[in-house]
């Protein structure tokens, strides 16, 4: 081309050798930089999942958030950092079961004062997911019988559960499908003027209505086929069969997260001696919550 010099015209042997030289320790440089920032990448992908840490008067259990279920995570984090579970009590304690706590209420709750309905103005919408179970160590949320299965705002509760056989998981099984069922039939459009009704009932508060059409439903729910089964998987089997849980809530409650440090102050809770309520006689109290990780 005009104008151009010929450049190779001035290479010389020593000339090529250094041109080579150069060449590899840039290509290595490249390699490393490449490798760092793929690294970063990676570590940006893998990112732990949020923390938060329970101080209560049995001692502290530190709890891991899953990123599968992002709305509960994140109203999570935020009920703790705005201080809401800060001196609530635990104030449903079943051995062998769970251990729940996160009614507003509760705060300042006299012995014998009846717990359970405090909450914060909004819930949750379920993320109910078939790799999420009920095994010991669990963090769920606590809900009522509303149709679409949607979570307390505020209310949660950690799984002690305990160890079960095939033929246990078998009975579980059967009282999932129940629920399912349940579930199911009130999104069919054939029984949807009792779903208007029934939703009508909460929206009243007319708990005795609510009452005798859930009950239907439940009734309607026996001879009902017409959703897929859940079958429990084997490897969620195993689980129950070794470490323990709570297999009957699962697919009809949103798990969201698990202990990570603090199962025996769990266990600890659970044994507690509790009313006719499943209250606990001594209270059990969150004395403070934060977000250790996030």
């Amino acid at each position: 081309m005009a104008g151009l010099p010929n450049l190779f015209l001035f290479l010389n042997d020593s000339n090529i050798k250094l041109m080579k030289k150069t060449a590899g320790f840039l290509f290595i440089v490249i390699l490393i930089i490449t490798s760092c920032t793929n690294r970063q990448k990676g570590q940006e992908r893998k990112a732990p999942s949020p923390e938060i840490e329970l101080a209560t008067n049995y001692g502290r259990i530190v709890l891991k958030l899953y990123d599968e279920t992002p709305l509960h995570r994140d109203n999570f984090i935020k009920i703790v950092k705005d201080g809401v579970l800060d001196s609530l009590l635990f104030h449903r304690v079943i051995k062998n079961f769970m251990i729940q706590a996160g009614d507003t209420e509760s705060k300042y709750a006299e012995p014998g004062d009846t717990l359970g309905n405090g909450d914060l103005p909004y819930t949750i919408p379920a993320e109910i997911n078939p790799d999420l179970f009920h095994k010991k160590g669990v963090l769920a949320a606590a809900r009522d019988d509303n149709p679409e299965r949607e979570s307390s705002s505020t209310q949660f509760y950690i799984v002690q559960g305990k160890i079960v056989n095939d033929s246990l998981l078998d009975v579980a099984e059967k009282r999932i499908n129940s629920w399912l069922a349940q579930y199911y039939i009130k999104h069919d459009s054939t029984y949807s003027n009792q779903l208007d009704s029934l939703e009508t009932a909460i929206k009243q508060e007319d708990w005795n209505t609510f009452s005798r059409i859930n009950n239907k439903f439940a009734e309607l729910a026996k001879s009902y086929t017409n959703f897929k089964p859940y079958r429990i998987p084997e490897s969620h089997r195993e689980v129950y069969k070794t470490i323990g849980g709570t297999p009957h809530l699962d697919q009809n409650y949103t798990v969201f997260g698990e202990v990570v440090s603090g199962l025996n102050v769990v266990d600890s809770i659970a044994t507690v001696e509790t009313d006719g309520l499943a209250r606990p006689l001594k209270n059990v109290r969150i004395l403070s919550a934060k977000v250790i990780a996030e």
